[in-house]
């Protein structure tokens, strides 16, 4: 990725194409009875609004939009605070599923229990010493069996895919896994990325490397980013050389503004709530190109583990010694950058108040401890980083009480220990305002976290044992948005990112996720899951180890919710259980029986009749998994 990419603030990605939504009686149904009328909201990209006005899937599309662009401002609830009690314990069902909602992939039934069994604390205290999975491990499996098979092929980035979905919807370690992947969008590298992108392994080892330091030290996260070799290619500070004045060389400054910018204190000097500092009424930057130009300079002498580091010149450009018998590390994909004395600056390198001093012999190791020192003590790192993970994994506004509380987790752990992640999450996922339900509380869930949570709340099952999701890239026919795939380094969509005409951006409220949302990507969301309802999630499977398939990998036994179909209060019942832990609003009950009522079930023939109650059933999990009450984790 060049300087260029990453400096460039991103706008929301233009989608192309939209697939239309089949005329046949049950889909015009069920868009109908998502809703219709106005549907003049705009995209963030200012696209017209749905050309075929006052069609089924133009009033279906407009009730996606119209549910996102009033988020935090919809009617909801209000309820106090829950206040934890002296047992530790969830105040009510909602609040034990709300909690799950925000310290996993999805609220499951097998959740509840494990909250009731040990409470809120004991619950956290036993995530942090379960076992970290090895995404690594996973990917290293899939491809010794692929190459038993046939020796030319291998594992590429579909098993990246794979053991993500794997760990997000069975992984014990829940937490960590929730927490490595909020992290994944803070300290972002690519597959998109061409570098990136043909070192699967690595970067499946980039997962491992987040979740262990999940519940660590931000301090070491830090570094373990800053040395890992894919963040290394992806922000071009990999093989970054001194300066030369001969040739006019200077070091590459990319990764030494993003560390900054993106990892660390971030653009504005901040108050220990997240508020802007301001002098004379304005906010004042953390740093200026002089910080860039000094910062640069320590992050230069880099490069491979390598047999021959931290003195052979071919380690340092090309991972390899070189000569009649090269040797490399197979591992220098993910092992930590070396430093190499003969590449690193010795000038003086000045940034955000400190000095290093001029070095009469070349240190790299030394400088990068006191740049990433002086980084992780900034009084910006609680906050910045703070509020980003609250934002990740609860709300998108929260109150500067909230980030505070985090802030100060942050800076000291109760033990004098600054930057203990443990502290941060724990504080983030327990907070009263993580239980909060009112008019600026929650977040619209982005789309891989939606169908996480459908596949969480109703269990299904893999044909194969791999959880084939696959690449979900497009926002036409699939989510929008794959895990890793990153558009750039500001991740998918920007913490601060406010929708144009939005009811909450009138409201003077944030919704970072809406930066996805447009008129493809709604309908694209509402196609894929019609589908996925329909015949199952993921890719289609013919025969597997001699056992003829011919469905999509993940399915699941529907038996329990199709017994419930000729009572549709009960089944809209069942699925607000399972999808809004038991919230379901009266007018999307009312929108659900009336659909499901308009599917006549015949008297006779044993197809047609399983048929209808299929067809009932897709229909009331397709409404639900399109209505506001879904698509905002309040």
């Amino acid at each position: 990725m060049n300087t260029t990419q990453a400096v460039a603030p991103p706008n929301a990605r233009p989608r192309r194409g939209r697939r239309a939504l089949p005329a046949a009686a049950l889909s015009a149904l069920l868009l109908a009875a998502c809703g219709g009328g106005n549907d003049s909201a705009s995209t963030s990209e200012g696209t017209a609004s749905a050309q075929q006005a006052g069609s089924d899937e133009s009033s279906g599309v407009a009730r996606i939009l119209a549910a996102a662009k009033s988020i935090s401002i919809a009617q909801a609830p209000t309820v106090a605070p829950g206040v934890l009690g002296p047992s530790d314990r969830p105040a009510s069902r909602l609040e034990a599923f709300r909690f799950m909602s925000n310290a996993t992939f999805g609220a499951s039934a097998a959740d509840e229990e494990a909250l009731k069994a040990y409470g809120y604390n004991g619950w956290i205290d036993r995530q942090f010493t379960a076992p970290a999975t090895s995404h690594r491990a996973y990917w290293e499996a899939a491809d010794a069996a692929l190459k038993a098979v046939d020796p030319a092929s291998g594992a590429y980035q579909n098993e990246v895919f794979e053991t993500f979905w794997k760990q997000a919807l069975n992984g014990p370690d829940q937490l960590r896994q929730r927490v490595a992947y909020a992290l994944s969008q803070i300290f972002v590298i690519s597959l998109v990325d061409s570098n990136v992108g043909d070192q699967p392994r690595a970067v499946a080892a980039w997962l491992d490397m987040l979740g262990a330091h999940a519940f660590g030290n931000y301090r070491t996260l830090l570094e373990a980013v800053s040395l890992h070799p894919q963040m290394g290619r992806y922000l071009s500070h990999l093989a970054n050389q001194k300066a030369n004045a001969s040739t006019g060389r200077v070091p590459d400054e990319n990764y030494s503004r993003e560390v900054m910018q993106l990892l660390s204190i971030g653009l504005i000097r901040l108050n220990n709530d997240g508020t802007p500092q301001l002098v004379n009424g304005q906010t004042v930057e953390t740093y200026g190109p002089a910080d860039v130009t000094g910062l640069a300079r320590v992050f230069t002498g880099f490069s491979w583990a390598c047999p021959g580091a931290p003195t052979n010149s071919n380690c340092f450009f090309g991972g390899t010694t070189g000569g009649t018998t090269p040797l490399s590390d197979p591992d220098r994909q993910f092992k930590p950058m070396v430093g190499y004395p003969a590449f690193h600056s010795t000038e003086v390198k000045t940034f955000l108040g400190t000095t290093i001093p001029v070095q009469s012999t070349a240190n790299p190791a030394a400088s990068l401890n006191t740049a990433l020192n002086t980084l992780f003590n900034h009084p910006n790192v609680g906050p910045f980083i703070g509020k980003q993970l609250i934002q990740r994994l609860v709300t998108s506004n929260p109150s500067p009480a909230y980030v505070a509380a985090v802030s100060n987790a942050f800076n000291n752990n109760g033990q004098g220990v600054r930057g203990d992640m443990k502290a941060v999450i724990r504080t983030i996922v327990t907070h009263p305002e993580s239980r909060v339900m009112n008019n600026s509380a929650g977040k619209l869930r982005e789309p891989v976290l939606r169908l996480a949570a459908y596949l969480r709340a109703f269990q299904h099952t893999t044909d194969t044992g791999a959880w084939k999701v696959g690449n979900t890239d497009s926002s036409s026919s699939s989510l929008g948005q794959t895990a890793l795939r990153s558009p750039s380094v500001f991740n998918f969509y920007r913490p601060g990112y406010v929708s144009p005409g939005s009811q909450s951006a009138a409201a003077g409220l944030v919704s970072p996720e809406m930066q996805l949302l447009n008129e493809t990507s709604a309908s694209g969301w509402t196609n894929y899951m019609r589908d996925n309802i329909a015949s199952g999630v993921g890719s289609f499977n013919g025969t597997v180890n001699g056992v003829v398939f011919n469905r999509r990998d993940l399915q699941r036994n529907w038996a329990p919710e199709l017994e419930l179909t000729t009572k549709p209060p009960l089944l809209a019942e069942r699925i607000a259980d399972k999808l809004l832990y038991g919230q379901m609003t009266p007018a999307l009950q009312q929108e659900i029986s009336a659909a499901v009522s308009a599917i006549t079930i015949p008297a006779t023939g044993t197809t047609a009749i399983a048929t209808a109650k299929r067809n009932r059933l897709n229909a009331a999990l397709l409404l639900t998994l399109a209505s506001p009450d879904f698509l905002v984790q309040k």
